[in-house]
């Protein structure tokens, strides 16, 4: 944490240390940044106070809907900024921040410490890698074991009769996570036969919502708000979750994760290109994947830290899955296919 002190009213001598390109800048040391992230970023001020006590600067967290929304936003005001850095923009979403010129180009001096299979997604590093994990399809324990009705196993499963009116899914037009699952169903069915795939859980009663929050806590009969559909689209990590705030917190976990159904997923943090703090603006970068806050991420937005050597809380691991061999598809399919496939889909299910 030492690189983040300051003991000048300029951060202009900083530029070196922190990794920035832009060396000839020298800008007034601000008093506070504002970081913009998605509805579901559980982070408080006590997250950023170690930031604060290095550097003297308050970190304001705004919350711009999911993060498809919250790309949405950024597009229209790209140059002009309504922050200074942003977080949750995934793989899936990428392609469209990298074309809407959303972010600065901004290196950290931690780069190496991250994983490899998620630095390899950046483009001109335009944006840095904070956490990983996977999208994918979570049940209601109980649900189940009351009706008497196996858990379905795959995707393809969802279809069948016996699941009718049992899914609710998030519009990939609006929700990172229903894009990373409508990707999935690419991955899996192919690009010939993915939108029979979605008719037939058309036919079969899939709701479909605006957002990951609604689709979990407004529909899902195993989350707190006791919706009424036994599936869901979520995170192999939101088991434990549910888990620990529970109160009495039980010894197993209430929801399961279906884990044939896993797309991996990484999010990204960014300098928001017209920041007027773009140096300061690195420097949260730094503090983002420095060791001791990527270890606060499990327990918090219940995500994998995106540093190699950032050590899992035990009772994350034992209640979250990690899948061996999830669902993928590259940036370059993505970037090719993705504004195509989320039209198709669109026509198709939203009627």
């Amino acid at each position: 944490m030492k690189r983040l002190l300051l003991t000048t009213t300029t951060l202009g001598l900083a530029l070196s240390s922190c990794g920035s390109d832009a060396a000839s800048v020298v800008e007034t040391k601000p008093s506070s940044l504002t970081l913009v992230a998605y509805d579901s970023f559980a982070m408080d001020d006590a997250a950023f106070a170690d930031f604060t006590a290095a550097t003297g600067i308050k970190v304001k967290v705004v919350k711009a809907g999911d993060a498809g929304t919250m790309l949405s936003k950024a597009q229209l005001t790209a140059g002009n900024p309504e922050g200074d850095v942003m977080w949750g923009v995934d793989n899936t979403l990428l392609s469209r921040a990298v074309e809407a010129k959303i972010f600065a180009p901004y290196k950290s001096i931690d780069r190496t410490a991250l994983a490899p299979g998620a630095t390899e997604l950046v483009v001109n590093d335009l944006v840095t890698p904070v956490d990983q994990g996977d999208v994918c399809l979570n049940y209601d324990i109980s649900w189940f074991a009351d009706h008497g009705l196996d858990v379905p196993v795959s995707l393809d499963d969802l279809a069948k009769p016996e699941y009718k009116d049992l899914l609710v899914v998030e519009n990939p037009a609006t929700s990172s996570t229903g894009l990373a699952f409508m990707l999935g169903t690419i991955a899996h069915a192919g690009e010939k036969s993915w939108t029979q795939y979605w008719t037939s859980l058309q036919a079969n009663g899939v709701a479909i919502v605006d957002s990951w929050d609604q689709a979990y806590y407004e529909q899902f009969s195993g989350s707190s708000g006791k919706g009424p559909r036994p599936l869901v689209v979520s995170y192999a990590s939101s088991p434990p979750a549910e888990v620990i705030f529970a109160d009495p917190r039980p010894t197993t976990a209430p929801t399961g994760v279906i884990e044939a159904t896993c797309f991996h997923q990484v999010e990204f943090a960014g300098v928001l290109r017209g920041t007027t703090f773009p140096t300061a603006a690195g420097q949260l970068i730094d503090f983002l994947i420095s060791k001791r806050f990527q270890e606060t991420l499990p327990l918090t937005l219940f995500v994998n830290p995106a540093r190699s050597d950032a050590t899992l809380p035990q009772e994350y691991i034992d209640f979250s899955v990690q899948p061996k061999n999830p669902l993928t598809m590259t940036p370059a399919a993505i970037e090719t296919g993705a504004k195509n496939w989320i039209a198709l889909w669109t026509d198709l299910m939203v009627r």
